[in-house]
């Protein structure tokens, strides 16, 4: 009775973590689309708003690392290491965020997560641009589906607006490109950040980046146009939600897996599209869903496939014979020996 109550409780606090995610991410989208949409709030500044939340995120990052020490800073990362990778990754995320918050002004909430669709094809692009992923007829035919599903998304969206969609493309490659070089840049050296860290040490990189455009873009339009003091109540708690909803991700993967938050960000965009038909008022027609469907469906069936390819691999691993095991280790210790940095090896 004990285990079952410790079990059902650990059952709660999982639905509880993650509906608090799902509650701050879907916030933030719909935040962000309330103070970007130039009908609603009106602020089309998406500069200033990205460098607001990372003004924000670095702040009660140091605090949680350094002062409060809440999350633990192990790696102490070396000066080259950061200018050599988390530089360059900072800088993508800077122009990710920009974009995206950029679509906000011209596209509707249910249309921007229907392009998110597309997440899977550019990573897997980018990743055969680095040679990281090897090419898979299966997989590009997945891929090819999934674009055909958007496709089809957007010759049904009524409000189609080809800058917007330009934005929220460009956004999403960036965005892409960042998670391979991460892998590259960053996994290779064994480093796993988790969300409090990433904002630790990537949220200065990327407010740094965005000062430059900021002030040739938005900064003489802010003046001119007396916007340069916004609401402290509107961009406080938009600023908020964005660092729980870091913080979230943290305690959800903490307390689940990130097989789970995948999952759970399938049912966000379904509600998400959900609430821009019926509380936004956003049109969604008939070929927008059955568009979105087939991106939908290839995409599970991709992460499906994934995870097959995964637990595929831990049993191999797991059968790989002693002697063939120890050959392996005795090969790689004879190739550290000649003095050759391997791939792994941090600086």
């Amino acid at each position: 009775m004990a285990l079952s109550g410790g079990v059902l409780k650990n059952v709660v606090v999982s639905f509880l973590y993650l509906a608090v995610w799902l509650f701050l991410s879907c916030s933030v989208i719909v935040y962000n689309k309330y103070i970007m949409d130039r009908k609603l709030y009106g602020w089309p500044f998406p500069i200033s708003l990205t460098m607001i939340h990372m003004a924000f995120c670095s702040t009660l990052a140091f605090l949680l690392v350094r002062v409060f020490k809440v999350v633990e800073d192990t790696y102490s990362m070396p000066r080259e290491l950061y200018l050599r990778s988390v530089v360059p990754i900072g800088a993508l995320y800077a122009l990710s965020l920009w974009l995206y918050n950029s679509a906000y002004i011209y596209l509707s909430v249910s249309f921007i997560q229907m392009l998110k669709a597309l997440t899977p094809v550019a990573v897997y692009s980018i990743g055969l641009l680095f040679k990281k992923d090897s090419f898979k007829s299966g997989v590009m035919l997945n891929m090819l589906s999934i674009s055909l599903g958007v496709a089809v998304a957007a010759y049904g969206e009524v409000k189609f607006h080809t800058w917007g969609v330009v934005l929220q493309l460009l956004g999403l490659t960036f965005e892409a490109t960042r998670l391979v070089m991460i892998e590259i840049l960053l996994g290779s050296k064994g480093i796993k950040l988790n969300p409090i860290l990433s904002l630790y040490y990537i949220a200065p990189c990327c407010f740094a980046f965005l000062s430059v455009p900021w002030l040739i873009l938005e900064y003489p339009l802010l003046r001119e146009a007396a916007s340069f003091r916004p609401d402290f109540v509107i961009f406080g708690s938009n600023a908020l939600c964005a660092f729980g909803l870091n913080l979230a991700v943290f305690l959800v993967v903490g307390k689940t897996s990130a097989l789970t938050l995948n999952v759970a960000g399938v049912v966000k965009d379904w509600l998400l599209i959900g609430f821009s038909w019926s509380v936004i008022k956003d049109t969604v027609t008939a070929v927008n869903l059955v568009g979105y469907l087939l991106a939908f469906m290839g995409v599970v069936y991709y992460n499906h496939s994934k995870l097959k390819g995964l637990q595929a691999a831990e049993a191999q691993k797991k059968e790989l014979p002693a002697d063939e095991e120890s050959g392996r280790l005795l090969q790689e210790t004879e190739y550290e020996g000649t003095g050759k940095k391997s791939d792994t090896q941090e600086y």
